[in-house]
């Protein structure tokens, strides 16, 4: 291909990419579907369920038209291809034109039919279902989740396309093309994974995500996992009414502190060690009495004379772990974001020392 076809197709396969996957950028400009889609779609707020069985079934359909799309404009970025006029096209691009009109056309006719009979064939439909009582439909299910939505008090987080909702009564987890309902009464949760992640895009601070499996006892509804930031693992708790069980043992930081020792740690491990004369006898760390001191003060991020870091003179006489809890005591709470970078000085002597010049004795 020559380069208009090439820079287009690589421009379509970004724009197609960030469409579906929706980064930051593209949200805050409205190229979502929730955006595109408004008037159709309705309030989020007044009819939760109706609203992302709306939402799914236009992002299937929004998702079905990007083949179509590429097509068109290869048409106007390739025209020696003469792919405006299908029987002169190569047999490879007129088996894709097939495709590209196969994909909404099937996603179509799928979203005709889930729209049947007020929604009544819709997978999230047949999901509710599976919740209500004998007598009733999944549009109770359905009322509920809604009246309880409308609540100020639920626990929700996560962005657009993966969101975690937990009401008085509902557990919820909203995908691109799909909600996953589980009941609290019927559920069993278990942390089973976590990531710990030492800068986070959102804050440049370190972040911890877990994973939690949520079971139910209703043999028709599958389990599903929700993701989210262990700083809010506290809130979700008060929220559920079933205890987590912790099945990987994960240690759990709920707290920036906690998060940004660790991540101190880490860091420190990877600096330059400090050989302790034979001579020298540790002595137990001044901070907690539990341990002996395994860290010294060296200047080690620029040259002697240069920035604002000073070497320290003292012996060694703090652990890594209450060294940190220091760093960690005299930074700014509202700016977690200059962390890592700043300068706090020496907790005996006052001199001014970075991240870089924390050594471990070796």
């Amino acid at each position: 291909m020559d380069s208009p076809a090439v820079t287009f197709t690589l421009a379509y396969l970004v724009f197609a990419v960030c469409f579906v996957f929706t980064p930051n950028e593209f949200r805050s400009a409205g190229l979502t579907v929730q955006n595109l889609l408004a008037g159709w779609l309705g309030s989020e707020d007044a009819a939760f369920v109706h609203y992302h069985l709306r939402r799914s079934t236009g992002t299937m359909l929004a998702h079905g038209l990007l083949p179509l799309g590429y097509y068109i404009g290869m048409c106007f970025a390739a025209p020696e291809k003469q792919l405006f006029y299908f029987y002169q096209a190569s047999e490879g691009w007129e088996i894709f034109f097939l495709l590209a009109v196969l994909a909404p056309t099937v996603t179509g006719i799928l979203a005709y039919y889930w729209s049947r009979n007020g929604w009544d064939n819709h997978p999230l439909a047949r999901t509710l279902a599976f919740h209500a009582l004998p007598q009733s439909g999944w549009r109770a299910v359905a009322s509920s989740i809604n009246t309880e939505f409308r609540r100020i008090d639920k626990f929700a987080t996560g962005a657009p396309g993966a969101r975690v909702i937990v009401t008085d009564t509902w557990v919820i987890k909203v995908t691109t093309y799909n909600l996953h309902v589980a009941q609290q009464q019927d559920i069993h949760l278990t942390v089973t994974d976590s990531r710990q992640h030492e800068l986070s895009p959102d804050s440049n601070m370190p972040v911890q995500f877990l994973t939690i499996r949520v079971a139910s006892i209703n043999p028709y509804v599958k389990a599903f996992d929700i993701r989210l930031n262990s700083s809010e693992y506290g809130e979700l708790r008060e929220k559920l009414h079933a205890p987590i069980r912790n099945a990987a043992n994960v240690v759990i930081h709920q707290s920036l502190s906690d998060l940004f020792l660790e991540t101190f740690t880490s860091l420190v491990e990877i600096n330059q060690t400090y050989p302790v004369p034979s001579n020298q006898e540790l002595e137990p760390c001044i901070g907690c009495m539990q341990t002996n001191a395994n860290i010294k003060l060296v200047k080690n991020c620029q040259e002697p004379n240069e920035g604002e870091c000073q070497q320290c003179y003292c012996r060694p006489m703090w652990c890594l772990t209450c060294m940190g809890k220091w760093f960690a005591s005299r930074q700014d709470q509202q700016h977690p974001e200059t962390w890592l970078s700043s300068q706090v000085p020496c907790p005996t002597c006052r001199a001014k020392f970075c991240i870089l010049d924390v050594c471990i004795i070796q």
